[in-house]
């Protein structure tokens, strides 16, 4: 049996310390990496409960129920934020990255002390694969919210169509993990292809919008 509340209050502890050490600066980054971590824990306790209410199996409670309650748990802290801080854009995107980043982290320590770290290989494509789905999943809500809560009648449905979005992603992945096979390999490069290309179509899209922006001003 994995003792997952054992586990966050270890790993908290010295990032609490070190939050308290650094300072009001660093305060919001290590709150935000926090709640990553503790949506992750609430997420495992409602995935079990899930699975045992609808007797789902392994593969159906892993593909269906997991990718909707954890991306609804992920995204719960960021409206609270939104909400009540009404945050600047750049800071709702660092919020939503960060949430992802702490819950993929705990999600890996779950993993290592449930199998064992005896197959390095295996979890070094994991840990990265694994990684970038919930940063993918966490880009897609983050840099749509900078958007759609910049229009008031947006706000309800761009929201639940960014969840709906990140959902179907996160559910394809683990469904092709679930499946095995050459499905685990698609699955395991699926979300780190993604970012690449997220990040390199961001970067152009950035130098493009620069350098229409000095033509205008000269």
């Amino acid at each position: 049996m994995t003792y997952i509340e054992n586990v966050f209050v270890c790993i908290a502890a010295p990032l609490l310390l070190t939050a308290w050490c650094m300072g009001k600066g660093y305060l919001r980054f290590f709150l935000f990496c926090f709640a990553g971590m503790g949506t992750c824990l609430l997420a495992a306790y409602l995935n079990t409960f899930f699975a045992m209410v609808y007797h789902a199996n392994a593969f159906s409670a892993t593909a269906e129920i997991a990718p909707v309650v954890e991306e609804i748990f992920k995204l719960l802290p960021v409206l609270f934020y939104l909400v009540v801080f009404e945050p600047r854009p750049d800071d709702i995107r660092n919020a939503v990255l960060t949430v992802a980043a702490g819950f993929a982290t705990f999600e890996n320590i779950c993993y290592l002390i449930r199998n064992g770290a005896e197959n390095f290989g295996f979890l070094l494509v994991r840990g990265f694969s694994t990684g970038a789905m919930h940063i993918v999943c966490g880009a897609m809500i983050g840099w749509g919210l900078m958007y759609v809560w910049r229009q008031p009648w947006l706000k309800a449905a761009g929201t639940c169509a960014l969840l709906g979005a990140a959902i179907t992603f996160h559910g394809i992945y683990n469904l092709l993990v679930a499946y095995g096979g050459v499905a685990r390999y698609i699955a395991c490069a699926l979300p780190l292809i993604t970012l690449f290309l997220g990040m390199g179509t961001g970067k152009w899209f950035a130098a493009v919008s620069k350098k229409n922006k000095n033509i205008e001003e000269t």
